[in-house]
């Protein structure tokens, strides 16, 4: 009876724990969000087969496409990608899918202007669920006559028309646009209310010294868009107002709506807040659309768990083929509580404006920014003289400097040391230019005649190797070439006269050579396999090919032969070109009129990299507080450079990359890069630096653009930690501030001095375990030696063992290195 009560009681439990197991789930599935039906559903299936097929095209158009901190990006939960700066049109959606996807494992689905829904780029969009999206400047057309301020200074948002017609022209809740002028984006500002024909109120004043220049005429006017003379309160007199264009008020609600749906279900939604592409060197201003996503799905959803991810859309050439790219991605952003009370409790307006600076600093922090065109190839420039190793950089790192030198100009422009440098920096630039070289070419001037000529006949003669591989290839495909460079330059043209933003109309390039292509290849590649077909039809290919062969089956291996003639073509290309921009420089040095322009010109460097590296080292420290510790340094005899202080209490880690060595303090949040130049200080125990050449297998078996030596201490440099799951931790680590996590560095032998001190270590570790083990054997053998001749034997065993041991840690440590 005992037993069976038992038996009853652990049944009774049993159920008891079924039943609550059961009803947690019930509850688990009652907390979940109840998916709900899209608006602009997205097939699965279908996006990864476009996806797929259109990655080809990716692949063939850039060298290298680097995808930066994408470890960063949450494998679940809503996410709102907003990516800057805008400068490849559709290229950029279609690297931005591919990278999430390849990277991330997440499908995106990205906001499209309505306007280019149609036709190919449109059933694309919808097979991969676009959300088509209106934009009021798509729908500005110019109207009648001429607006100006009456009275910039007192009421500054009173727009007085000469001519104009504003009540059948204008609506409540349109736009106004005003002219772009030499290369400067012309403002917009939304119309809050219509007086009169000629007369209308916006809703916010215009900014900046040429929308009040235009507006007004006047010429006493900062550049932050003040005006000198507070007496005079209207334009100029004679003014005649400036031409401006009309946009009706867009209705954004079914796309709010399709993006509240994809965000609430936990999926990706994809936007470039500049509201539209651009060639241009800096961040357009933010349009309010990704703030009202965020927010009003916290609003309906207050637990979905919504983040934002910045993501850098940073581009060498963006327009050119086989260019390169990095896409970087930043850490990933929460909305404030505040910020979601405050747009509940209508003061929209200022929520809005909180999440859009938040957005903003983040896209500063993964994209490279600059004033204009020339100061951003200054810039670029500088980064090359600052360079102290004298090696190609990887792009990551390459994109890092920028960005830094960008915030230093920024901050420092005005100072007479940069005024100076920038000087000097754009007079080299134009001896290059003159000369037509690149600065790395400028170091050929380092070599003796003789090695000038024999590589100058080494690389003619490995030039004209590769050409017969090209030329068959070059003369097939020059159809495709020419037709895309013609029509991208068309469209170009286009573009830049129907926007008030960009420069040049170069973010349409890219897009048109390859929808160009897209179409004409196969077409041409048809026309070549029917033209072999009747060929091998009328005469066999005279006599070439036999009886046997079916003419279809010549078809189809015309479908092989020719696109594979083009590949290989684009390959040995792409190596043939880069020799033949290396000649130039060689002619120069072999030509005695010319070398002692290029000797001096390389003395000429020599001291501008000098001034550079002296400028930044001096005001390095000021913008970066931990510029000391975070440092670039050559390499030159396998020992890198590093300046500390004794008294901080930091723990430097060095990390080695291509040559140039990065010191990286461990305490979390700091930043910065430094300059070479420093003496070292050997008492925080950095390690040795190397060179690529001296690499480990280990080293070269990872991407050439990355090294294993201590590259994940330092986040500024780090594409990926390594493991996932440990890159979810929160715990303090990385830089710049940021929620890091704490990554083990990797080995750091690949030098010989690195080899040499661990090689050292290893063996007084391995000494003084030999000698902790005879000791231990010695006092085992007094214990064993009352036991007569048996302790004898175990003594003597016990030796044997300690010497096997001892021989074990030898073979692993060097198996271990």
């Amino acid at each position: 009876m005992a037993s069976r009560e038992v038996v009853t009681a652990e049944t009774a439990d049993t159920e008891s724990q079924t039943r609550n197991a059961q009803t947690e789930q019930l509850r688990q599935v009652a907390r979940q969000p109840e998916k709900i039906k899209e608006l602009i559903p997205m097939s699965n299936f279908k996006y990864d087969i476009f996806l797929w097929s259109l990655s080809i095209l990716v692949d063939l158009f850039f060298r290298e496409v680097h995808p930066r901190g994408s470890w960063r990006v949450p494998r679940t939960g809503p996410i709102l990608f907003v990516a800057a700066p805008h400068a490849n049109q559709f290229v950029d959606a279609l690297i931005l899918q591919r990278v999430l996807r390849s990277e991330a494992r997440r499908r995106v689905s990205l906001l499209i202007a309505q306007k280019s829904v149609h036709g190919f780029i449109g059933w694309i969009s919808r097979q991969n669920g676009s959300v088509p999206v209106g934009r009021a400047q798509d729908a500005a057309k110019p109207a009648k006559g001429t607006i100006y301020l009456p009275d910039p200074i007192n009421d500054p948002t009173l727009i007085r028309g000469i001519g104009t017609d504003f009540e059948k022209e204008a609506e409540v809740g349109g736009m106004i646009f005003l002219p772009s002028i030499k290369g400067q984006a012309g403002s917009n500002v939304d119309i809050a209310q219509i007086l009169g024909p000629e007369e209308i109120r916006i809703k916010r004043a215009f900014k900046g010294w040429l929308p009040l220049s235009q507006l007004t005429g006047r010429e006493d006017i900062d550049e932050d868009g003040h005006f000198k003379n507070k007496e005079v309160k209207g334009a100029k007199e004679g003014f005649e107002g400036s031409k401006y264009k009309l946009a009706p008020h867009i209705d954004q609600s079914k796309v709010y709506r399709a993006v509240f749906d994809r965000l609430r279900n936990g999926g990706c939604i994809g936007i470039f807040p500049e509201g539209g592409s651009h060639d241009r060197t800096e961040l357009l201003p933010l349009k309010a659309g990704v703030a009202i996503m965020a927010l009003g799905t916290l609003a309906e959803a207050p637990d979905c768990g919504l983040k934002i991810v910045p993501v850098g859309m940073n581009y060498f050439h963006a327009h050119k083929f086989r260019s390169r790219a990095v896409i970087e991605f930043g850490p990933p952003i929460e909305i404030p509580q505040k910020y979601v009370e405050m747009y509940k409790n209508n003061q929209r307006r200022d929520a809005i404006g909180g999440v859009l600076d938040m957005v903003h600093s983040a896209l500063n922090a993964v994209t490279v920014s600059a004033p204009d065109y020339d100061t951003l190839m200054t810039i670029q420039a500088a980064r090359r003289l600052y360079n102290p190793t004298g090696k190609k950089l990887p792009l990551p790192i390459v994109v890092e400097l920028n960005r830094r030198l960008c915030m230093g100009y920024e901050r420092y422009k005005h100072d007479e040391r940069i005024i100076n440098l920038q000087k000097s920096v754009k007079e080299y630039n134009k001896q290059l230019r003159y000369l037509n070289l690149r600065d790395h070419q400028v170091q050929y001037a380092k070599m003796s005649w003789p090695i000038v000529v024999l590589t100058f006949l080494y690389r003619l003669g490995k030039l004209l190797l590769l050409s017969v591989g090209v030329l068959p290839g070059l003369v097939l495909f020059a159809p495709v070439f020419i037709a895309t460079k013609v029509i991208s330059r068309q469209k170009a043209k286009t573009a830049l006269a129907g926007s008030t933003v960009k420069i040049q109309g170069k973010d349409v390039m890219a897009t048109w050579k390859l929808l160009v292509a897209l179409a004409f290849a196969p077409v041409l590649y048809c026309f070549y396999s029917t033209v072999l077909t009747y060929k091998v039809y009328q005469d066999r290919l005279w006599g070439r090919v036999p009886e046997s062969v079916p003419i279809w089956m010549v078809f189809a291996a015309g479908w092989v032969f020719f696109p594979t003639i083009t590949f290989a073509a684009l390959r040995f290309g792409e190596v043939g070109m880069d020799i033949a921009k290396s000649l130039r420089p060689l002619i120069l040095c072999i030509n005695p009129t010319s070398s002692y322009n290029i000797h001096q010109l390389r003395e000429r460097r020599a001291e501008l990299s000098a001034q550079v590296t002296e400028v930044i080292n001096t005001l390095g420290p000021e913008m970066f507080p931990d510029f000391e510790h975070t440092r670039i340094v050559a390499d030159h005899h396998g020992h890198a450079s590093h300046k500390s202080d004794s008294s901080a209490p930091i723990s430097p880690v060095q990390a080695s990359f291509s040559g140039i060595t990065v010191t990286k303090p461990s305490r979390p949040g700091s930043s910065g890069l430094a300059s070479p130049g420093s003496p070292t200080d050997g008492r925080h125990g950095g390690h040795l630096g190397h060179n690529r050449r001296d690499a480990t297998q280990s080293s070269r078996a990872i991407p050439k653009n990355e090294s294993f030596s201590d590259i994940g201490q330092v986040q500024m440099f780090a594409t990926r930690p390594p493991s996932r799951d440990r890159s979810r931790s929160s715990s303090a680590g990385g830089g710049f501030g940021m929620g890091g996590f704490p990554i083990s560095g990797f080995t750091s032998l690949d030098s010989k001095g690195g080899f040499d001190e661990a090689s050292k270590k290893i063996r007084e570790a391995m000494k003084e375990r030999g000698e902790m083990r005879r000791r231990k054997s010695q006092v085992y053998a007094r214990g064993l030696s009352m036991a007569g001749g048996v302790g004898g034997k175990i003594k003597k065993k016990m030796f044997i063992d300690g010497d096997s041991d001892e021989e074990s840690t030898n073979s692993g440590s060097e198996k271990d290195l």
